[in-house]
């Protein structure tokens, strides 16, 4: 039976007590005097193709939240504010801007965040903080490496002596280092990486100039539904959590504290909204990011990202496990986390709304949980979950069988939970149940222990499956 999907979130309590920041009284030189009172300018970096910091990112901007906190700071008397977006494909040219103190705050993943804190520390006007996370994944699920759709390879090892394009210093550059050395591959010697920007990989892909591609959300995705690739290794096999978040530089955010929290209160408005909404989150997130809303819902869906703020312990351990991913990519300067971290003025905004940081910081649930399976019809403005993948092919067949179109449908992976396209699985039909795997290697390994199991098209399985 299908169940009409419903947040699970509740809405988090807005509060006006932002009386502290509204009574700050603005100073500094990045004041613009512009004849019609004083304008502070507040730049910001982002990705707005990488959907794990759209609440930092491309929703937040698509919503206006941090306009709206700033106007509402002027509109008490005081400064006015001036919002600055500038988009980039990855972290590292933002880390540059910040060096030349072009950028006030940024986003990116766990990786860069690491080359940020190194890159910056050398000049106090420059040095940034780690002040908020905006998605992680506690396993490193959806950082993938995936090959052509034609292409022999079914595991990682198979990749030995071959070409691979990745972002160097990139979250998936840095899941492709950890595969490969725990394949058992020099990620240096074994393979030949291509310093590529994901674009240009993706076209390196198709054209058959790379044997694979290592990337960030939501390239993988996106190239697999387009039919362009095939995912061979998912980061949840590492189990080690991967993480984006949000630097802010010191300077700045010493000289301009209402700004800062102004910008976490918003990214707090954009999580609720995508907790609350996320399926028009996806469709905003997409029209303002060039991407089809299929695959951005793929992964801000129930399940997908834990959109969640708080600096948990087990993020910056695994931060702190990556440190020596540093010095295998180039000569960085040492970099303490603990003093890299500071989630004081988070706190704060916690305390202004209400809310108990304490208490979100030690919950490690998925604020979206996922279900079983989850369909969207074509012409629906809202989503089906069902119990489990079986279910999911039930619920498929009958909307077929009814003239329906499935836009999309997601299941999570029968082995690491990843959640994942239903037509882009491996379904292995094992009785009258029907399992799906996002890898082939996760497949051979059910297989192998399940040896009456075999492998069946998605499409197969449909039909197959008894109503």
């Amino acid at each position: 039976m299908l169940s009409t999907f419903r947040e699970h979130r509740p809405a988090r309590v807005l509060s006006a007590a932002l009386a502290s920041a509204l009574a700050l009284t603005v100073s500094g030189c990045s004041l613009d005097n512009t004849g019609n009172g004083d304008t502070v300018k507040v730049v910001i970096g982002y990705q707005s193709k990488t959907i794990n910091t759209v609440t930092a990112g491309t929703l937040l901007k698509a919503k206006g939240f941090l306009e709206q906190r700033l106007n509402a700071i002027g509109a008490k008397g005081g400064a006015k504010y001036q919002v600055e977006w500038q988009d980039y494909d990855t972290g590292a040219p933002i880390t540059a801007q910040m060096v030349a103190e072009k950028i006030d705050i940024g986003s990116m993943g766990d990786y860069p965040l690491l080359i940020n804190g190194s890159r910056t520390q050398a000049n106090e006007r420059s040095r940034t903080e780690l002040v908020s996370i905006t998605g992680y994944n506690s396993k490193g699920a959806l950082n993938m490496v995936v090959v052509a759709p034609d292409s022999k390879a079914q595991s990682i090892t198979d990749l030995a002596g071959q070409k691979i394009s990745a972002s160097v210093g990139s979250a998936g550059h840095g899941t492709l280092v950890q595969a490969l050395t725990r394949a058992g591959i020099d990620p240096k010697s074994g393979v030949e990486v291509l310093n590529q920007q994901p674009q240009i990989g993706s076209s390196a892909l198709e054209s058959g100039q790379v044997a694979a591609l290592s990337q960030f959300v939501a390239w993988p995705g996106l190239l697999v539904f387009q039919n362009k690739a095939k995912l061979l290794y998912d980061g949840a096999e590492l189990n080690v959590p991967t993480f984006h978040g949000v630097v802010a530089r010191r300077d700045y955010a010493k000289q301009h504290p209402e700004v800062l929290d102004a910008f976490l209160q918003a990214q707090l408005d954009a999580t609720d909204f995508i907790h609350q909404h996320p399926l028009e989150a996806a469709q905003t997130v997409a029209d303002n990011a060039g991407l089809a809303p299929e695959v951005v819902y793929l992964y801000n869906g129930p399940g997908g990202t834990s959109f969640d703020t708080t600096l948990k312990p087990s993020l910056l351990a695994a931060l702190e496990g990556d440190v020596p991913y540093l010095k295998s990519i180039g000569d960085f300067a040492e970099l303490d986390i603990d003093k890299f971290v500071d989630p004081a003025a988070l706190r704060q905004a916690y305390q202004e709304r209400g809310l108990n940081y304490e208490a979100e910081l030690a919950d490690n649930a998925n604020p979206l949980p996922g279900s079983g399976g989850e369909l969207w019809l074509t012409g629906q403005d809202t989503t089906q979950s069902v119990a489990d993948p079986t279910a999911l092919l039930r619920a498929v067949k009958q909307a077929r069988a009814q003239g329906k179109t499935v836009r999309a449908a997601y299941v999570p992976d029968a082995e690491l939970g990843t959640r994942w396209f239903a037509d882009k699985a491996i379904w292995v039909r094992d009785g009258d149940n029907y399992l799906p795997f996002i890898t082939p290697a996760a497949a051979q390994r059910y297989l192998a222990k399940h040896p009456a199991g075999a492998i069946v098209g998605f499409d197969q399985a449909v039909n197959e499956v008894r109503v």
